[in-house]
C-alpha cells in the first residue's frame, strides 16, 4: 500500500494473479465490488465473442437492484440503459479476451476515475472492437441516497473528462474532449462571466435565464428521446455540470501544481 492504491490497480492485480494460476485463460470477466453477475450472462458473452474474433470486449446491461430506494438510485438505473452495439467504452463489468488487455498493457493505474473509457481507446488503437450486447449482464447496488454522494460522484465524473481529453483529446479520438468543454462552460465559464456582468451591470441579470432556457431545451430533448423523467434529468444534468466543472479544475490543479489527486468515493 505504499504506491497509491486505484481500482485500475486492483484489476491489474487480479488479473496477474489470474494469469499466474491460470496461464491459459483466454476471456476474462471484470466485475465490480458492488455488483453481482446474472444468471446466463458468462454463457452468452462467451458465444459473442466467439462469434466475433474482432471485439475484444463485450458488455450487456447494468441493472439497479434498488431503483426505488432514491431519485440517485433511479438516475444511475436510466444512465446505464446504453444502446445496444458497437461503444465507445465499457464500465467496470465486462467480458474481455486476456490477450487484448495484455497486449494494451492492461488498465491505466494512475487514474482515479475513467480507467475504462481510456482502456478501450487503447484497444481502438489497436484496431480492437468494443460491443454492447442487448442482455441482462449485472446487478448493482448504486447505494446513493443523499444529494451530496450523488454530487461526489459528478466532481469525479469531471476529474476524469478533464484527464481522459488531457490523455487522449487529440484527434481522431477526442476523448471527453466534448465532456470536458461543456463542464467548464456551464458550470464554471458562464457563470462567472454572468455573475461579473450583474455586478458591474444589475440589469444584466435576466441573462441567467440562460439556465432555465437550459433546463427546458434538455427535457425536451430527453422527452423526444423517451427517457423516463426527462425533466428531472435534466435538472441534475445542468446541476452536475457545476460538480464535474469542480472535479475538471481539480485535475488541472493537480497537474500545474504537481499534486496528484486522491481517490473520489461516493459511498
Amino acid at each position: 500500500m505504499t504506491r497509491p492504491f486505484t481500482a485500475a490497480r486492483a484489476r491489474n492485480e487480479g488479473f496477474a494473479a489470474l494469469l499466474a494460476s491460470h496461464p491459459q485463460v483466454d476471456l476474462v470477466q471484470f466485475l465490480d465490488g458492488d455488483c453481482e453477475l446474472i444468471a446466463g450472462w458468462i454463457e452468452t458473452a462467451v458465444r459473442f465473442l466467439q462469434d466475433h474474433p474482432d471485439v475484444a470486449a463485450v458488455c450487456g446491461r447494468r441493472r439497479e437492484r434498488w431503483p426505488d430506494r432514491s431519485i440517485y438510485n433511479r438516475l444511475c438505473d436510466i444512465e446505464w440503459n446504453t444502446p445496444s452495439g458497437e461503444a465507445r467504452a465499457f464500465g467496470g463489468d465486462v467480458l474481455i479476451r486476456a490477450e487484448a488487455l495484455r497486449v494494451a498493457g492492461g488498465y491505466r493505474e494512475d487514474l482515479i476515475a475513467g480507467e475504462e473509457p481510456e482502456l478501450c481507446v487503447r484497444l481502438r488503437a489497436a484496431n480492437w472492437k468494443v460491443w454492447r450486447i442487448d442482455r441482462d449482464m449485472t446487478w448493482h447496488d448504486a447505494a446513493m441516497l443523499r444529494w451530496s454522494q450523488w454530487w461526489r460522484r459528478s466532481v469525479r465524473a469531471g476529474h476524469a473528462f478533464a484527464e481522459g481529453a488531457a490523455l487522449h483529446g487529440r484527434p481522431p479520438e477526442r476523448h471527453f474532449v466534448t465532456e470536458t468543454r461543456r463542464a467548464l462552460l456551464w458550470g464554471a465559464v458562464l457563470p462567472l462571466l454572468l455573475l461579473a456582468l450583474t455586478l458591474a451591470w444589475p440589469p444584466a441579470a435576466w441573462l441567467w435565464l440562460v439556465y432555465p432556457l437550459q433546463w427546458a431545451r434538455v427535457a425536451l430533448k430527453l422527452r423526444r428521446a423517451r427517457q423516463e423523467v426527462p425533466a428531472l434529468q435534466a435538472a441534475f444534468f445542468l446541476q452536475g455540470r457545476f460538480a464535474e466543472a469542480i472535479g475538471a479544475l481539480r485535475f488541472w490543479w493537480g497537474r500545474l501544481s504537481s499534486h496528484r489527486s486522491a481517490l473520489i468515493e461516493y459511498k
